[in-house]
């Protein structure tokens, strides 16, 4: 597990683009963290720097959120899918040719890919937030590696 810690929206962004930058076709990452500890401003700042020109926002009530990009980009919200045994198509997302961000990826845990990047963000000030990386295939853990060395350099 690596931890990063973010004084700033601005330095939330900057992680955020860092990790944008090491993406593959078919990545997933997982968020977890309580209400306003910034799933949806880190997500933002994920698509942004992947190009998407359109508006993220939370996909509570529609689940599933596309935006087009330098790659397909995913935006999945869980929390409402607590306790179901829909399949809701998850396998075309999760191994399609796009990048997939779920929030509350507890809640579909069974379905999830092996291979994926855990990320659990913390509130713990205004504007700091503790972001802990748990990379679960040898590709996110190089990511998480480099990123480490980046954003601790800059």
């Amino acid at each position: 597990m690596m931890q990063i810690k973010s004084n700033s929206p601005a330095a939330t962004a900057r992680l955020a683009s860092l990790l944008a930058g090491k993406l593959e076709p078919g990545d997933v990452l997982t968020l977890e963290g309580d209400l306003g500890a910034g799933k949806t401003t880190f997500t933002k700042a994920l698509g942004k720097a992947l190009g998407v020109t359109r508006t993220i926002n939370s996909p509570t009530f529609t689940i599933i959120k596309e935006y087009e990009g330098e790659l397909p980009f995913y935006h999945m919200d869980a929390y409402r899918l607590e306790g179901t045994e829909e399949d809701l198509g998850f396998e075309e997302y999760f191994y399609g040719s796009g990048i997939t961000v779920v929030e509350w990826a507890s809640y579909i845990e069974e379905h999830l890919p092996e291979a994926r990047l855990d990320i659990a963000i913390s509130y713990e000030a205004e504007e700091e937030r503790n972001f802990s990386f748990s990379p679960r295939s040898t590709h996110f853990e190089t990511i998480c590696e480099e990123i480490m060395n980046e954003y601790i350099s800059d």
